[in-house]
Parts: C-alpha cells; sequence; structure tokens
C-alpha cells in the first residue's frame, strides 16, 4: 500500500467515523475497534480536531471542516473551566483553535487560543525554569515540581502566541522550559526519564521518575518520541543548535533499539521477564518527527537517513497495525500502549491517529502544519 492510498484509507475512516462521533472526541478504543469517549477534562481531546484539520487541509472536503467547527464551541467553553487546565493546554488547543486560526483566519479561534497560551504561561515557575505538568493538591505534592517529557510538544502554544502578538515572553518560557528539559530528563546516553521533579520553591532538580514507562531509570518509548518531534518543532522556532542537536542524540538512540518492523516496544529499557507490548503511537509521533528533523540538516546524508527510517517505521505500522481491514473501526492504528501498568496495552490512541496522518503527509513532502 502507498503513503497515498494509506492517507486516503484513513481519510475514509474519518469520513465515517464523523456521524458516529457527533460532538464528542476518542478517547481510547474498545476490543471491537470503537472508541471510548472522552470525558470532560480529557487530554487528549484535541487530537480527533486535529485529524479533521489535517483532513479538511489536504482535501478541502467541508465534511470535515464542518466535523471541525462543530468541536469549538467545547474548547471556547472549556477555557472558562481552568480546573481542566494543566501543561496540555498546547495539545488540547493547537490542534483546535490554532489550526482553525491557521486554515481561516478565523480570530475567534485566535482569540481563544492566546487565552490559551496565556493559561499555559501562566504555569510557569521562574525559579525552577520550567512549566509544570500535572496540577497538585496541596504544597507538599511532587507534582508542584514535576515536568514532563510529554510537555516538549506543548511549547508550540507558546511560541505561535509569540509570534502572534509580538510578545516575547512567551517565546522566553518556552526556551526556558527546553532547557531545563534537557538539563533534567535527557540523561548522558541521549535515553530520557519520562518525569522529573524539582523543587518548586528553589529549582533544585531532585529525582528522575517514571508514570508511563516501566521503570524510573528506563525509557519510555512515546517519550523519546515526543522528545525528538518537540526538540525539533523548539529548534525550529527558536533557532538554538543544543535543541537540534537533542533531537538528533534522542533519534539515534531511538533508532538504534527498533525491533525488524520499525515499531517500537512501549519502553526500550525493558528487562526479560517484563511484557513486550508494541506502542504504535510512539512509532507514529517518531516517524513524524525524524520526517521534521530531516527537513532541518543541511547534511544530505544524514537527513536521507532519517527519511528512510520514517519511512521503515510508516511501513511497518501500515504493513501491521492499521485498521483498514475493519470498515466498524473509529480508529486508525492498533496496539497502542497508553498505560502499560493501567493495563491500556493494546488500543486505538487518538494521538497515535494525528501524528499517523501527520507522518503520512511528511512522507509525501507536505511541510505546513499547526505545530
Amino acid at each position: 500500500m502507498t503513503y497515498s492510498e494509506a492517507l486516503t484509507q484513513a481519510f475514509d475512516t474519518i469520513r465515517h467515523t464523523i456521524p458516529k462521533m457527533g460532538t464528542d472526541r476518542p478517547a481510547i478504543g474498545r476490543s471491537d475497534l470503537t472508541y471510548e469517549r472522552c470525558h470532560d477534562k480529557h487530554w487528549v481531546d484535541g487530537f480527533w480536531s486535529g485529524q479533521l484539520w489535517l483532513a479538511y487541509a489536504e482535501t478541502q472536503d467541508p465534511v470535515f471542516f464542518e466535523a471541525a467547527r462543530a468541536q469549538r464551541p467545547y474548547f471556547i467553553a472549556r477555557l472558562d473551566r481552568p480546573e481542566t487546565h494543566d501543561h496540555d493546554l498546547g495539545f488540547l488547543y493547537t490542534l483546535t483553535l490554532v489550526a482553525d486560526h491557521v486554515l481561516t483566519g478565523d480570530e475567534e479561534a485566535c482569540r481563544g487560543a492566546l487565552r490559551a497560551a496565556d493559561a499555559l504561561a501562566g504555569r510557569y515557575n521562574p525559579r525552577g525554569r520550567f512549566i509544570p505538568a500535572w496540577n497538585w493538591q496541596s504544597d507538599s505534592d511532587p507534582n508542584r515540581g514535576r515536568i514532563i517529557i510529554d510537555c516538549m510538544e506543548n511549547l508550540n502554544l507558546l511560541f505561535w502566541a509569540a509570534a502572534q502578538t509580538g510578545q516575547t515572553c512567551y517565546r522566553d518560557i518556552a526556551v526556558a522550559h527546553a532547557h531545563t528539559t534537557i538539563d533534567t530528563i535527557v540523561r548522558a546516553d541521549a535515553s530520557t526519564y519520562h518525569s522529573f521533579v524539582c523543587d518548586p520553591d528553589t529549582g533544585e532538580p531532585l529525582y528522575g521518575q517514571t508514570v508511563q514507562g516501566f521503570a524510573d531509570d528506563s525509557c519510555w518509548s512515546r517519550g523519546q518520541a515526543w522528545g525528538i518531534h518537540g526538540f525539533t518543532m523548539a529548534y525550529r522556532y527558536a533557532g538554538n543548535e543544543r535543541f537540534r542537536l537533542t533531537a538528533i542524540r534522542l533519534a539515534d538512540y531511538a533508532l538504534a533499539r527498533l525491533p525488524d518492523d520499525g515499531v517500537p516496544y512501549w519502553d526500550f529499557l525493558l528487562t526479560d521477564d517484563a511484557p513486550r507490548y508494541r506502542d504504535s503511537s510512539a512509532g507514529a509521533i517518531m516517524a513524524a518527527g525524524l520526517f521534521l528533523l530531516a527537513d532541518t540538516l543541511n547534511d544530505e546524508a544524514k537527513a536521507a537517513h532519517y527519511r528512510a527510517s520514517a519511512r521503515a517505521i510508516l511501513d511497518g505500522l501500515i504493513a501491521g497495525y492499521t485498521t483498514f481491514d475493519h470498515p466498524q473501526a473509529e480508529g486508525l492504528l492498533t496496539q497502542g500502549a497508553s498505560h502499560v501498568a493501567h493495563g491500556y496495552c493494546d488500543n486505538m490512541l487518538p494521538y497515535g491517529d494525528y501524528f499517523f496522518i501527520e507522518a503520512l503527509l511528511r512522507a509525501q513532502g507536505r511541510t505546513a502544519f499547526f505545530w
């Protein structure tokens, strides 16, 4: 199957899912290849809209536009519910209101996305130079000082806001957080912690820890993929060579540890007795990130290597992990590992679906996205 054929199949699946999804959003796949719906403060809310906007941008089919716009009232209303806000405001609003504004010039979408950027910037801890991840219940809760590798992707909302408004404060926060992530989460061998806890009052780095990976000192593959894509995006916005070099180091570490079909296990450092679930979402994110990274390089041999590696991952996903033979499927990729310790280890995942489409588009030379 060619990438163009896979993209057509993916858009057909989305088109058939639209009337079933309505104004809901997919959260995690069931065994029958339907999706559980999101609750009202889910972090994955934006990935369905992201797919719809990508499909609209590529096809100009009004079906995708109307479905994406039908999601907007939810995201506008959620801006007024600060209890639902955390570091994932970037995921939530880059793929919804920013995408809307980029594609249509809509001013209401722009205003809403800037409000989300303000809320994300408002979380910034200037002592530790980081944006804390999840919310906390008390001053002693380690989440007050916790950062996670995922947040590299949320910085794009701040970079966009800086470009949109000319206010450098957004960019300064994003750049500071990226540097802190390198200093704490990225290890000397280019593996990554899932999270790192700092003293929220002094900013002192304390310890690395996992929540979704195999162990505190292992390397959660989706986190590594977030890092490849996220640090490359930070380089493209800020032009800081340290960010691109970090993306290269993370990419080389991951590529040296992929199985034969190119689709990573859920963690790169599993003991012999650990379960060996694949994570198709990590593969999709990694493929998109490798194409993105290749586009920043002047070294043609290195760029060709990353593009070939991204295509190998995509080929593995298409050959063994798609739902295309199941017309009832509401998602695109099987065998996503959301949270293995909680038993979520073989599911369709909306972020896997989104990045699969992004990777397919990048494989065909597309470079204009919402990030």
